[in-house]
């Protein structure tokens, strides 16, 4: 990438594209390892799926590889996310973008990510002569201050402070209001399509008089909860952190180490399985992954036993985990 191919990015708005009617809202996770690579264990890349929308969050090495064993098609991108720039959670983005030159890719691509991401993308696209088709916009992120990044049709995606040895920001996905159900069996026949729209729209049906001939509470019933996920991972424990997450309905939060290993944790700024699940009791999360586990720990077992002790709606980071996330009735 020489200097024009990365062009600073503007607040992205709900007006850039129409709302689908789908209604998916999954998680896949492609790696979950920390930084010295293991056999069968992949860095830190997660995939969310809304909709008819990818959203990649961290790209490990490899990352291209384990999107096309998800058959998971690269090219249906359009949103980037890196926490932090610890190689374990980027090093595989610049063959990720090359790719997707390669296949010729002309759409818009966003990237959001810590201050000096774009100049380490700039420079190694420089010296490879590398030259992108598409446009690349770089969003950067604050590492101090919770931020909108995006406000979407369907989705509004912030920014989540964390604490680490350098600069790291989670991500907060949260689904706006989903539209009411519309009781199309008690409505007449001949009700205009107009109508029908606004009433799915929460807007009463009003005549010349100003009387409401159809109102929405006697023709609609509420649209499903909105839905949200938050991804936290490289931190050490805090509970800032429980407020800008709280009754998240899926929360990741990386557990590098066991609790007998806290005082090392503290150290190199990473969080035990007790701890993770620490935040998430606080924070009323409706469920709690694990991951980022050290290469020291073979098994994974005692990581979600010391976590369940606290916080027993916890799941494993296991590679290829595909979750769907649902509403926690609080």
């Amino acid at each position: 990438m020489t200097e024009n191919l990365v062009t600073a990015g503007m607040p992205i708005s709900d007006t850039e594209s129409p709302r689908p009617s789908s209604l998916t809202f999954t998680l896949t996770i492609l790696g979950a390892g920390s930084a010295t690579p293991t056999l069968g264990r992949h860095p830190t890349a997660h995939l969310l799926t809304h909709n008819t929308e990818y959203y990649l969050i961290d790209c490990g090495e490899g990352t291209q590889y384990r999107l096309l064993e998800q058959k998971i098609r690269p090219g249906r991108l359009h949103h980037i996310f890196i926490s932090h720039l610890h190689g374990d959670h980027y090093f595989g983005l610049a063959p990720l973008l090359s790719s997707l030159n390669l296949a010729g890719r002309t759409e818009d691509l966003h990237l959001y990510g810590p201050n000096g991401l774009d100049e380490i993308l700039t420079t190694i696209f420089r010296y490879s002569d590398t030259r992108l088709g598409y446009p690349l916009h770089f969003h950067p992120v604050d590492p101090v201050t919770p931020t909108v990044l995006a406000d979407l049709p369907e989705l509004t995606i912030s920014s989540v402070p964390l604490e680490h040895r350098i600069a790291c920001s989670g991500y907060l996905f949260r689904e706006k209001a989903r539209k009411p159900k519309l009781l199309r069996d008690k409505l007449p026949a001949d009700v205009p399509v107009e109508y029908l729209k606004q009433l799915k729209e929460g807007h009463d049906i009003i005549d010349g008089q100003g009387q409401v001939i159809y109102a929405v509470e006697d023709y609609t019933t509420p649209g499903p909860p909105p839905r949200s996920y938050a991804f936290c991972s490289d931190t050490r424990y805090s509970e800032r952190l429980i407020e800008q997450v709280r009754q998240v309905d899926l929360l990741y939060h990386e557990a590098t180490f066991l609790e007998d290993n806290a005082q090392r944790a503290y150290e190199v700024f990473h969080s035990t399985a007790r701890q993770a699940a620490t935040i998430a009791l606080k924070a009323e999360a409706g469920n709690l992954i694990i991951g980022h586990f050290s290469s020291r720990y073979k098994q994974f077992q005692p990581f979600l036993n010391e976590a369940r002790q606290i916080f027993p709606h916890t799941s494993l980071a296991t590679e290829g985990l595909h979750v769907e996330i649902k509403d926690w009735q609080y």
